[in-house]
């Protein structure tokens, strides 16, 4: 299946029962398989909204009438969708929120990026609150996580964004869709009328500012208790490894093809991917450097995980970075040619596996 399909196919088999979204290239697909499928199912509602806007507070809504609740859109989409995000996270709203990266900043382009980081990872709207965020690196992982982000939403009542670009939501691999787990959600976080008892309300609008603060160190705990339980990763090719290529989603599959081309020319080069990108896994990336001194953030964007993995690491580590901003996706012979010039023991023999030229920018090559 096409990867935004997957997303849309996996929802609904979740129990996602609410979907508002407004188009944009390069997750329209997914918009438009909500449309055709969830209205086929027992109590499925679709709404293409009038904007990005609405389409957040829609779903904030329906979560507070007690619906699984999905939006997707695209970098400048989610950009106008953060006010929402943020009122979702001070009502303890679960949500899903799907983000299919493209080039910018602005309008930008409709090529795959890594430009939002930040915006996911830094909350992005106002105020003291954190969004989970998984990052997807395959087909398969579309399904699972996208299932795993309705139970996570459910389990910590707080926005998830599933964190992807346009090649994964355009490209096809073949899919296995796991058995969904039973939806477990207190019907006392439910919105569905008072009855013969006490009326219940939810609200994000505190004016009292003892009673605000509270408010912000109770969601404090929650943020903890989340950074120390829902962390994940993988570790590729380190055992032996003498240098580390750090990247997530599309730029983790790019350094995997490097990572075989490297490790051919005798250099051992492994990989950490972060599939949780907040909280992010600082625990498991430190542990690497008790015996790995070497690391290179790779990122499709001018290095924003790099923050990241800088504080993770601490000085103890050796830190270099590489990226392509804008749009522009490296193959892995132009990665492998990177690292290997890095590579902290490189001699004459790997010069001669060296295919390209770097150019040396003002940014770097």
């Amino acid at each position: 299946m096409q990867g935004n399909c997957v997303i849309g196919e996996a929802a609904i088999r979740a129990g996602c029962r609410f979907y508002a979204g407004y188009p944009i290239t390069p997750q329209n697909e997914l918009t438009e398989y909500m449309a055709e499928h969830l209205r086929k199912t027992d109590g499925g509602v679709f709404i293409q909204s009038e904007s990005e806007i609405a389409a957040i507070n829609m779903i904030a809504g329906a979560s507070a009438a007690g619906a699984r609740s999905m939006t997707s859109s695209s970098s400048p989409g989610i950009s106008l969708k953060q006010e929402g995000i943020s009122s979702m996270a001070a009502c303890e709203l679960p949500g899903v929120i799907v983000n299919m990266m493209r080039g910018g900043p602005g309008l930008g382009n409709i090529r795959p990026s890594q430009g939002d980081y930040f915006q996911a990872t830094r909350g992005g709207g106002h105020g003291d609150y954190r969004t989970i965020v998984l990052a997807p690196a395959t087909g398969q992982e579309l399904a699972d996580l996208t299932m795993d982000a309705f139970d996570l939403a459910d389990k910590y009542r707080t926005p998830v964004m599933i964190l992807a670009d346009g090649m994964m939501g355009q490209m096809m691999e073949p899919v296995v869709f796991r058995k969904p787990k039973p939806r477990q959600y207190p019907e006392c976080y439910v919105l569905k009328g008072a009855g013969n008892g006490k009326s219940k309300f939810i609200r994000g609008l505190i004016l009292d500012a003892i009673e605000m603060e509270e408010h912000n160190w109770k969601l404090a705990r929650k943020y903890n208790l989340i950074s120390q339980k829902e962390t994940r990763c993988e570790i590729h090719e380190a055992k032996d490894a003498e240098m580390v290529i750090v990247a997530y989603g599309t730029a983790a599959r790019v350094a995997k093809g490097a990572i075989r081309r490297l490790r051919s020319m005798g250099l051992k080069v492994g990989l950490f991917r972060p599939i949780s990108l907040w909280p992010f896994p600082t625990r498991e990336l430190r542990e690497l450097s008790e015996h790995i001194k070497h690391f290179i953030v790779f990122e499709m964007s001018t290095g924003q995980m790099l923050d990241d993995v800088r504080l993770a690491l601490q000085g103890f580590a050796n830190i270099d970075f590489f990226g392509r901003p804008g749009g522009v996706v490296p193959t892995p012979a132009e990665l492998s040619n990177v690292v290997s010039r890095r590579y902290p023991q490189k001699d004459a023999y790997v010069d001669r596996f060296l295919r390209f030229k770097v150019v040396e920018g003002p940014f770097g090559p």
